[in-house]
C-alpha cells in the first residue's frame, strides 16, 4: 500500500493487484491489533536488531525512516505514541487507523486496485519486465513492485507466492524458516498438564544439547543475554539466553522470551538436539533459593509437599515439580529430606524441556529468509537480475525481533521501491 501510494504520488499510473478481498489484512493483526509501527531506538541499534543483514537498510532508512513515517501518518491526522520500551504505536492504539491512512494515501493519488487478483508470474523480455500474468490475462507494464509478504499467516494473503515467482526469475531464495514462533517440546504430556501457566521475568536459556546434558553453570550473565546491540551471540553450547515472560502451552512453550529466541533455536535444531532451561527464580542464587525453600518447608511443615510448592510456583506447576523431584505430593513438608530439597532447588533454577521444533510457518509472526540481499540494489530496491522488478517487505531476506523493527523495514523498503519504480517508467495513465 505504501509502495503503491508513493509510486502514484511520484507520477506513475499504478495498479495494485491484491489476492484477497481487501488490502492490509496482515497489518490489521499486527501488535495485537494495535500496530507496533516502529521503534524509537537510535539508528545503529535499530539496524543491529536485523543482525548482519541490517546493513542493507542504511539505504532505505536514509530516504524514509521514523520521522518520515510519522509525518505521513500525521498528514492524515493520525498521531503516534511512544511506550517506555521504545515501541511506537498509533495514538489511537488501533491498527485499522493505519490501514485507513494508507488507503487514503493511495486514493488521494489515484491508485487503482483489483481484488481477488492472484499473480501467476512476471513476464520478462531481454532482462526487462514487460508484464504481469494473472489467471485470465496478462497486464503489460514496465515496472513491478513485489510486496507479497512472507509465508506466515497465509490467511492474510502472504502464502509464499513472491518467493516462487522470484525464484522462477532466477533469484536466490535464502532458506525460509519460521521466526517469532512458539516451540514444540518432546515432553508434551508435562506441558499439557501445565497448560496456561504464565511465568513472569524468568530466565530462558537454550542449549545445543539434550536436556539431561545441560550444565546450568555455563549460562551467561544477564548482560550477555539475547542478540545484543552488536548482534553477538553466546558461545556454544549456549545458543541464546533471555530474561522475560514465558507461557506454557498444550504443545510446549510460547510468550515473548520464547518468540524472540525462536529463530536461533530453529536454526540450531538442524545441527543437532536442542533443549531449553527456565530459571524460575533468576534474581537469587541457588544457595539463597535453597534457604528460602528450607524456610517454607519448615514454616508449612504440616502441609503437603504439593501445597508447599504452590507457595513457590503457580499451582498448575506444582504437580509437575513434585513428579520431577520424585517426592510424593501428599508427604508433609517437614518430612522432605535435604537431598530432595536440593533437587527441587535445581529444578526451580533449571526447569528443562527438549525441543522438538517450531510450530508451522503458518503460526509464525515473521518469515526468516527470502530473496537474497546481494541480488537487490539497496539504494533503489530494484532487482540486480531483472530490470524494472522491485522488492520490498518480508519477501526480502530481512527479519528482526518484535518491537516495530520489521514493520519499519517494510514501510521503508516499500516507499523506496515505489518511488524508484515510478522514476523508471513513462508517466501515462494507460501504462501501469
Amino acid at each position: 500500500m505504501l509502495a503503491a501510494g508513493r509510486a502514484a504520488e511520484s507520477g506513475a499510473a499504478v495498479l495494485l493487484l491484491e489476492k484477497t478481498e481487501q488490502p492490509g489484512k496482515k497489518l490489521l493483526i499486527t501488535g495485537g491489533r494495535r500496530c507496533n509501527l516502529t521503534n524509537d531506538r537510535p539508528l545503529e541499534e535499530f539496524i543491529a536488531m536485523f543482525g548482519n543483514n541490517g546493513r542493507f537498510l542504511y539505504g532505505p532508512f536514509k530516504v524514509f525512516f521514523r520521522e518520515e513515517l510519522k509525518a505521513l501518518l500525521g498528514r492524515y491526522g493520525l498521531q503516534t505514541s511512544i511506550e517506555p520500551d521504545g515501541r511506537v504505536f498509533p495514538a489511537s492504539m488501533l491498527s485499522r487507523d493505519v490501514v485507513l491512512v494508507f488507503n487514503r494515501y493511495m486514493n488521494d493519488h489515484g491508485v487503482k486496485t483489483q481484488f481477488g487478483a492472484r499473480v501467476e508470474g512476471i513476464d520478462v523480455d531481454h532482462g526487462w519486465v514487460v508484464g504481469v500474468r494473472l489467471a485470465n490475462r496478462t497486464i503489460p507494464t514496465r515496472a513491478v513492485v513485489m510486496a507479497t509478504g512472507g509465508a506466515s499467516f497465509p490467511g492474510t494473503g502472504s502464502s509464499g507466492d513472491g518467493y516462487r515467482i522470484a525464484e522462477r526469475l532466477g533469484h536466490t531464495i535464502e532458506r525460509l524458516r519460521p521466526a517469532l514462533v512458539p516451540l514444540v517440546v518432546n515432553e508434551m504430556d508435562c506441558a499439557k498438564n501445565m497448560q496456561g501457566v504464565s511465568l513472569y521475568n524468568v530466565r530462558l536459556t537454550s542449549y545445543a544439547c539434550k536436556a539431561e546434558d545441560i550444565d546450568p553453570s555455563l549460562t551467561p550473565p544477564p548482560a550477555d543475554c539475547g542478540r545484543g546491540i552488536a548482534g553477538r551471540r553466546p558461545r556454544r553450547p549456549i545458543i541464546e539466553s533471555r530474561t522475560g515472560n514465558v507461557v506454557i502451552t498444550h504443545f510446549g512453550i510460547s510468550g515473548p522470551a520464547v518468540l524472540l529466541m525462536s529463530l536461533a533455536v530453529v536454526d540450531a535444531t538442524e545441527q543437532g538436539p536442542v533443549s531449553v532451561a527456565i530459571d524460575l527464580k533468576p534474581d537469587i542464587s541457588e544457595q539463597e533459593l535453597d534457604q528460602q525453600i528450607r524456610g517454607e518447608l519448615s514454616y508449612h511443615g504440616q502441609r503437603s509437599y504439593q501445597n508447599v510448592l504452590r507457595t513457590l510456583v503457580p499451582p498448575r506447576m506444582a504437580s509437575a515439580l513434585a513428579n520431577l523431584t520424585g517426592v510424593p505430593p501428599d508427604r508433609p513438608g517437614h518430612q522432605v529430606t535435604a537431598e530432595e530439597r536440593k533437587l527441587l532447588t535445581r529444578c526451580l533454577k533449571s526447569f528443562r524441556f527438549n525441543i522438538q521444533g517450531p510450530l508451522s510457518m503458518a503460526a509464525a509472526m515473521v518469515t526468516a529468509g527470502g530473496v537474497a540481499l546481494d541480488e537487490i540494489n539497496p539504494q533503489t530496491m530494484e532487482s540486480r537480475l531483472v530490470r524494472g522488478l522491485y522488492f520490498c517487505g518480508e519477501v526480502i531476506d530481512l527479519d528482526a525481533d518484535t518491537g516495530g523493527y520489521n514493520l519499519q523495514a517494510a514501510f521503508s523498503t516499500g516507499y523506496v521501491a515505489g518511488e524508484r519504480a515510478a522514476s523508471g517508467i513513462p508517466h501515462t495513465q494507460d501504462s501501469p
